[in-house]
Order: C-alpha cells, then structure tokens, then sequence
C-alpha cells in the first residue's frame, strides 16, 4: 500500500523561543527565508505524501492561514507584476491537501497523534515532527518508506550523535540486519552515556502501521506522565517488528536556539542569493 498521509504534530507551545514564540508558532520561524514548517511539508511532498494533517492549538491559526489561498495577497502581487514571489505563494496552497484539528489539551505526542486516527483508518501513514529538519539529496521520509516497503513492519528514523549529545535523545539498542538498517530491541529515553545501548538517535520521522494507533488509545500513562511516541513504539514491538533506519543526510534540532541557528548558517550557505556575503562575513568575523 502506497504511503500518502502524514500527520505532524505542531500543537506544542514552543517555550525553548520565548519571547519570539508568545505571538507565532515556533514552526513558522524562519530558516532563511522559510517557515521551518515548510521544510518539513515539502519533505512530505517530495516522498508522496499527498494528504497532510495538522495537529494544531488555539496559538497556531497561522500555520492554517499560511497553507491557506489568500486572494488579496495574490490579488496586490499580481497587479504589482511581482510574478516571480506570486508564483511562490500560490505554490503554498497546492503543496497538498491539508486537514487541521486542535489538541484539546496539552498531553503529549502521543495524545496529539491519536487526533488524527480517523484521518489515517487502517493504513500505514507517515508521521513527522516540526522540530527535525533533515538536509538531504534523498528526502529523509522518502528513505524511511523504502525500508516499509522491503519489510512491510514500521520504521524510524535514526542518526548518530556525539556521545556528549546521547542523554538529549531516545536512543536505540538494535541488531543490524543490512547496510543503515537495524532491528529494534529497546528505546531507552535520555539514557545516561553510561547506560546508552548506542550512540543511534531517535529523529521525528517515523512510518507507522495502525495498530501502533490502537495501542496509544489503551495505554494509560502513570500519574502526571503523558502518552509520548515511545509509548506506541514499544506496544508495537510486542506484536510485530520495529525497523531503524540510520538516515543520510544532516540533521538538524530545530526545537532548540543552537540547531535553529546551524540550520540557518547551512541553508544560508546554500541559499545562491546570499551565500558568496555571508560566507566572507563568516570567514571575516569568526
């Protein structure tokens, strides 16, 4: 079955960017030049994904006004002869279909995610996280699909890091069983080094089978825990196998200042508009 629905939820209240994110979402910092949302989307689109949905909350109405069609907008450039920066805006709305619901109440991803459950019915579908942009000549998402292909069984995304940077991440412990694939055994969370089965991290990109969906919406996380994606991930891994892909390509933590900003300077230095100044003020002033 062709892979053609993502769910990326976006509902959290971004507090690591206060005050920039008191009025606008955190996925609608820019990269450059783009919202970080839509480096994810178009990831989406790239890897087939034809239908979107949004898990929102009542601070991220811009997130639907920016995939939206604004006519007047539209309107101004055209009669202004702006061709080029019309055709970038009117390409917004025609990405894909896009679906939005809010979270009622903040309670974790994996509440978040059993939002679209109906949107998803009994297919495999994507699910993508804002805070991970992933630059890379194959889309990440697109890898992960090749791997559900081959096994049929839900996939993740998995990269490197640093041992510095193991207690920032969930981390797995897998056999390997080809070239960047491994089988999953265990997902600790934010494992002290001395207790990381590997130096292999989650990333927000995962292929999911429904039963993943079903067993979030029986879990009953302990008092004062919330539902997270692991949760799911580990429910899974009792009935059927759990694939990791080590993915090709850079990845970047969007969620905090740090990664936002390498994100900038990279996709900067590829940006053929500015990249020839802003690597002689990199070389002149660092």
């Amino acid at each position: 079955m062709n892979i053609t629905k993502a769910i990326i939820p976006v509902a959290g209240l971004g507090t690591r960017f206060l005050p920039a994110t008191k009025a606008q979402p955190k996925e609608m910092l820019t990269i450059v030049d783009k919202p970080a949302i839509q480096y994810i989307v178009e990831e989406a689109v790239a890897s087939g994904i034809k239908q979107i949905f949004l898990i929102t909350s009542q601070s991220k109405r811009a997130l639907e006004d920016y995939f939206d069609y604004n006519f007047e907008l539209e309107y101004r450039l055209k009669k202004s002869g702006k061709t080029e920066v019309l055709k970038t805006v009117h390409q917004l709305s025609q990405l894909a279909d896009f679906i939005y619901i809010r979270q009622k109440e903040p309670a974790g991803c994996g509440d978040a995610i059993l939002c679209a459950k109906e949107f998803v019915k009994n297919e495999p579908c994507a699910i993508m996280f804002g805070d991970d942009v992933i630059d890379s000549q194959e889309p990440c998402l697109k890898q992960l699909i090749k791997v559900y292909n081959k096994y049929g069984d839900p996939v993740i995304a998995v990269s490197q890091v640093s041992k510095k940077e193991v207690e920032q991440f969930g981390v797995i412990k897998g056999i390997k069983v080809e070239d960047r694939i491994y089988q999953i055994k265990e997902i600790v969370e934010k494992p002290k080094l001395s207790e990381a089965p590997s130096n292999l991290a989650v990333v927000g990109r995962y292929i999911v089978t429904p039963d993943l969906l079903k067993g979030l919406e029986n879990f009953k996380p302990k008092p004062g825990k919330e539902k997270g994606m692991t949760d799911g991930l580990e429910i899974s891994m009792k009935n059927r196998p759990l694939y990791a892909c080590e993915i090709k390509g850079e990845w970047y933590t969007c969620g905090d200042k740090l990664g936002f900003l390498k994100a900038n300077i990279v996709f900067g230095l590829k940006d053929k508009k500015i990249n020839k100044e802003l690597r002689k003020f990199l070389r002149t002033n660092f």
